[in-house]
């Protein structure tokens, strides 16, 4: 490709909108150009790119079996309300109706559409496994789009699906995509870690993330030397111990007044965060697809249960998927001021666990065996010290909250650390939870008729991209893995006005051309110094200059992008040594 012919357009400046260092040189090097909020167009370079990324996975995706499909991103609403997930995405997902007033939905993934054809299509238990796969459009309302590719309301997804008999065979099938996610990450030239993570809307039983790290991520991972590494909605860690004074007497009421959070507490008493307990109340909520646990049936409408007293320590937060495993539900509120206020005595800020009767209290782990504790008297301004779990109140015990850095490792007991991450994939086993409540059966060897066994793998492919960029720029621009960069090489002709010297590069374009090699010409009537600063911005992993002193000496310029290493080659042996580059 003749950079004069291509559609590149470069930008000097940083784009004002640009959040993070991938979008702002996704931006500047002219790969995107935004539509509306979350909702880009991909331009010649990053189609360059995209492409090449979803052949990488194709090829490993073919390698494990797989089949690749295309479904309608257009789903009827039914197939969602089917297995429970129309309500449980809430506004995430893109509800309307067509002109016949049907209800439809566009795919955020393909869970629901997937399982309905097996159900239709798969009879016995002689036709498993089945591993089917597509690279397709999705489609989430984010509520912050934000960062470039890296959180999109419309995106690329490669999507597959696993169907088997039972539990060992959904294992082999797991470790199938979990080895070839391995490879697809490594053939993209990104660091990535492999995390425990939590399950969230697409349920299941067991799932891992592939996470780049970057600081512009979302995603938070608890790491330790160890090699343990979980998504924080999932990581478990002890709190290292904290020395409490010796055993005292009763609780005793203290005044506090006008000190209405934990910061506040800490200041008014000078005692640290870690010697006070934290009160929340929570409202669950279970719908059709979650009934109450020992409510026999389903539930036509959501309803709210009891409310839950929330125990924690001063200075940790719940987690949300923890507390979410706990109550049986994903569904859950805090409640209203008013709410808590007629279940305990006291407004928000003086409320505690001691003398609460009638009421379920859930308490950290991270409480269990203190002492000398401060806690609100569920009287208005006014707190108790001397409080000790297990004498002066009751509570079941259970890991609620989010770890935090120096926390110990539940595998070898050291202090981790918390890093931030980009979500490149996650795999899930599912099990029998959309097979069940879609009804989609097998006859097992023995005539039984018995609900597949499913996984889900899913790769965001845009991400991959951004990921790249964000773990390979400097202040020039970036310099992509050559395997996924939109070309192998940029030729630049120093100065294409001079006829030996554009008579040298016409012709090792096409030696390069000849030999396969992915070249971009830079043919264009520019300064030398622009056609460098646009090579530097673009991304690709060589440059080969062609200028008058070097030709003079029959030599061309091997500039390496990454290192910034130049290397001098007679003109001659210039596709050789690229090729050899490209084997290293």
């Amino acid at each position: 490709m003749r950079w004069s012919q291509a559609f590149i357009p470069t930008l000097r400046e940083d784009p004002a909108e640009a959040e993070v260092p991938s979008h702002r040189l996704l931006l500047r090097a002219g790969y995107i150009r935004q539509v509306a909020a979350g909702v880009y167009a991909h331009l010649f370079l990053a189609q360059r790119s995209l492409l090449k990324i979803m052949a990488i996975i194709r090829q490993e995706m073919d390698a494990i079996g797989a089949q690749e499909f295309y479904l309608p991103a257009l789903n009827p609403a039914e197939l969602w309300k089917e297995s429970g997930r129309y309500t449980a995405y809430g506004p995430t997902i893109f509800k309307f109706k067509d002109r016949n007033d049907h209800e439809m939905v566009l795919g955020v993934t393909h869970e629901e559409e997937m399982t309905n054809i097996a159900r239709g299509e798969l009879r016995s238990y002689k036709q498993l496994p089945q591993m089917w796969y597509q690279i397709q459009e999705k489609f989430r309302d984010e509520p912050r789009p934000k960062s470039g590719l890296l959180r999109l309301r419309q995106f690329w997804m490669k999507d597959s699906y696993s169907f088997d008999l039972d539990d060992a065979g959904l294992d082999v099938s797991y470790r199938k995509h979990y080895d070839a996610y391995r490879r697809i990450f490594d053939r993209c030239g990104l660091k990535y870690v492999i995390v425990e993570a939590y399950s969230g809307t697409m349920g299941g039983t067991h799932s891992h993330e592939f996470t780049a790290p970057t600081d512009a991520g979302e995603d938070l991972i608890a790491l330790c030397d160890c090699g343990y590494a979980a998504n924080l909605e999932k990581a478990e860690g002890s709190a290292p111990a904290v020395e409490d004074p010796a055993d005292g007497a009763a609780p005793e009421p203290f005044s506090t007044p006008g000190q209405k959070t934990i910061d506040d507490l800490v200041k008014f008493t000078g005692q640290p965060g870690d010697r006070m307990i934290k009160t929340l109340v929570y409202v669950p909520l279970y719908n059709a697809q979650q009934p109450p646990p020992g409510t026999p049936g389903e539930k036509d409408v959501k309803e709210e249960g009891e409310m839950v007293v929330i125990l924690l320590r001063g200075d940790h937060m719940v987690s949300d998927t923890k507390l979410a495993t706990v109550l049986g539900t994903d569904t859950f509120r805090p409640s209203t001021p008013e709410e808590a206020h007629a279940l305990l005595g006291a407004h928000l800020g003086s409320l505690g666990p001691v003398g609460l009767k009638g009421v379920r209290i859930l308490a950290d782990k991270a409480l269990e065996g203190r002492r000398g504790m401060i806690a609100g008297a569920n009287q208005d301004d006014t707190h108790l010290r001397n409080v000790k779990p297990g004498r002066d109140f009751t509570a079941e015990y259970a890991d609620l909250r989010v770890v935090s850095a120096g926390d110990l490792c539940p595998k070898c007991g050291k202090p981790m650390r918390i890093s931030v991450s980009v979500e490149l994939g996650h795999v899930f086993k599912l099990g029998r939870r959309y097979s069940k409540a879609m009804h989609a059966t097998v006859l097992d060897e023995n005539g039984k008729e018995v609900p597949l066994v499913m996984g889900s793998y899913g790769i965001g492919v845009e991400r991959i991209l951004s990921a790249a960029v964000e773990q390979n720029h400097d202040r020039d621009g970036m310099f992509l893995p050559a395997a996924i960069a939109p070309f192998d090489v940029i030729l630049t002709a120093a100065n294409m006005d001079d006829a030996r010297l554009r008579e040298a590069a016409e012709k090792l374009y096409e030696e390069m051309r000849a030999e396969g090699l992915d070249v971009l010409f830079d043919d264009r009537a520019e300064r030398p110094g622009v056609k460098f600063k646009d090579a530097d911005l673009i991304g690709v992993p060589y440059r080969v200059t062609i200028g008058k002193r070097k030709l003079e000496q029959g030599l061309g310029e091997i500039f390496q992008r990454s290192t910034k290493q130049i290397q001098d080659v007679k003109l001659e042996s210039i596709v050789a040594s690229l090729l050899e580059l490209q084997r290293q």
